[in-house]
């Protein structure tokens, strides 16, 4: 028997006369934070953690290296074939020839091969895999992306920023037609206010309608020239362009949580299931947080002697979202999204950062990649995974928990979910008017609550699934939850 649960609905409902109710259209949407949520009573967002998939690409060839890095993922979806991009350095000073920029593919995201590309020699041969060489400063944290704003010439499919700042300008654009001959479309750095040393991504945004590049800012102003820390920390500006060559000046992004990470990349793109998300799957960094004792650096210390600063840091991943149009970062959940683990090889400065680039890998499963022993000879890439849409989720105990939306509109006939209950839970939905009123056909005595664990079920009532009429009404739903995980829902 249901308690009762968020008593004097109408009541404590905050909602103002002329609001706008928020137009949902038959977008998904994710529970990654709580812009459509007015209220929860017992229920809570809940971060869930990727499962490792094992070793991806291994970083053992000559010219890739032990501070191999800066890595992005790709899936073409014409030729269906998955793309990597990463630095190759064994050991060469940043920005400098000693880098190159290599390529591996897959025909799955999961199996990886590095194919012989012919381009460029190293070490005497051009049976290697390195895309661009020769080629400083770009090839220190060279980032494509596939372009798909309509109409775009066939030589400039893809697109990239790199570069460094100061001396070296700032961020050039590339174009290439097959994403392995590149070419600068002009001279000039296209982006030049920013501390570029680390992956700066950029995209066409589908929902903005313009291209948009996220790159790393130091929150009090760079780096003090005599000690060379960084003033404030280490976060993120945005700057958006119709052309990929003129920009917009850029803005600091906003969070709602104190800027006191350092977020040394962020990684943010569309998240491919609803494109008006941005996931950031970003590095945090920790500076002088060294946590291994001396028998674990004892046993690192022959195969980094040369890098003592590895064992000063430490770093993991963790998980941000914005919206397109927005300049602010929701961070719902500080805590690791991806932790260092119990490999000490992990427990090291600049391991654990993840890949750009999250993509599905199979009809229930994403996957994106995370460096892991970074600066040692056995550095390599592991390629996590997740349910479609499961980075976070709306969770409910063994009590019953409820949650009710903000007012919005939606089109569409039926209510669609990505839910998983238990054996015991369940997962009910009511449809309320803007007042918080529950609509006749719509309630949650009518609803037919489902205990499942299923990537898209129809939620139904007593006369069926079909929800049309009250497509462009306002409305709230309320959500009543058991020993169950909503990560999202949609109108179709």
């Amino acid at each position: 028997m249901r308690r009762a649960l968020l008593p004097f609905l109408a009541i404590c409902l905050s909602v103002a006369s002329g609001v706008e109710p928020i137009a949902l259209g038959s977008r998904r949407e994710l529970f990654v934070d709580k812009l459509l949520i007015d209220q929860m009573e017992g229920a809570t967002l809940r971060l869930h953690h990727p499962e490792s998939a094992g070793v991806a690409v291994k970083f053992d060839q000559p010219w890739e290296g032990r501070f191999s890095a800066y890595i992005t993922v790709i899936h073409n979806d014409e030729s269906k074939k998955y793309q990597m991009y990463y630095r190759g350095n064994a050991g060469f000073k940043d920005g400098t020839s000693g880098e190159v920029t290599c390529y591996a593919e897959s025909a799955d995201g999961r199996t990886w091969v590095k194919p012989k590309l012919g381009l460029h020699e190293v070490n005497g041969s051009k049976d290697n895999n390195v895309m661009l060489a020769n080629l400083a400063p770009y090839t220190h944290n060279f980032a494509p992306f596939i372009d798909k704003r309509p109409g775009v010439p066939k030589e400039q499919r893809y697109k990239a920023l790199a570069g460094l700042g100061g001396k070296h300008g700032g961020l050039s654009a590339f174009v290439s037609a097959d994403g392995l001959h590149w070419q600068k479309m002009q001279e000039n750095a296209v982006i030049t206010k920013g501390a570029f040393d680390s992956q700066n991504v950029s995209f066409w945004s589908e929902a903005e309608q313009c291209y948009v590049a996220y790159f790393r800012v130091f929150t009090g102003g760079g780096v003090d020239e005599k000690t060379w820390k960084p003033k404030g920390v280490r976060w993120v500006s945005r700057a958006t362009s119709k052309d990929f060559l003129t920009w917009t000046e850029a803005v600091q992004m906003t969070c709602d949580q104190p800027l006191v990470d350092h977020i040394y990349i962020s990684q943010t793109n569309p998240y491919f299931n609803a494109p008006h998300l941005y996931i950031s799957t970003a590095a945090r960094y920790m500076p002088g947080k060294a946590v291994l004792d001396d028998a674990a650096k004892k046993e690192l210390a022959a195969d980094t002697k040369a890098y003592p600063a590895l064992i000063k840091d430490c770093s993991e991943a963790v998980l941000m979202t914005s919206r397109a149009g927005t300049t602010a970062y929701n961070r719902s959940f500080m805590e690791g999204f991806v932790r260092p683990g119990q490999d000490m090889h992990n427990w090291t400065s600049r391991s654990n950062y993840p890949a750009c680039g999250v993509v599905s890998t199979g009809p229930a499963e994403m996957s994106f990649y995370v460096e892991r022993s970074y600066g040692q000879s056995a550095a390599w890439l592991e390629r996590q995974t997740l349910r479609v849409d499961g980075f976070a989720s709306l969770h409910a105990d063994y009590a019953e928990a409820a949650m009710i939306t903000k007012p919005f509109t939606f089109t569409g006939k039926a209510l669609h979910l990505n839910l998983s209950t238990g054996a015991a839970g369940s997962v009910a939905v009511e449809i309320l008017n803007a007042a918080g009123k529950p609509l006749p056909g719509f309630t949650l005595a009518d609803c037919q609550a489902v205990s499942y664990d299923s990537l898209d079920r129809v939620i139904g009532w007593k006369a069926g699934s079909d929800v049309s009429a009250l497509a462009g009404k306002p409305v709230r739903l309320r959500w009543v939850l058991r020993d169950a995980d909503v990560f999202s829902f949609r109108f179709e």
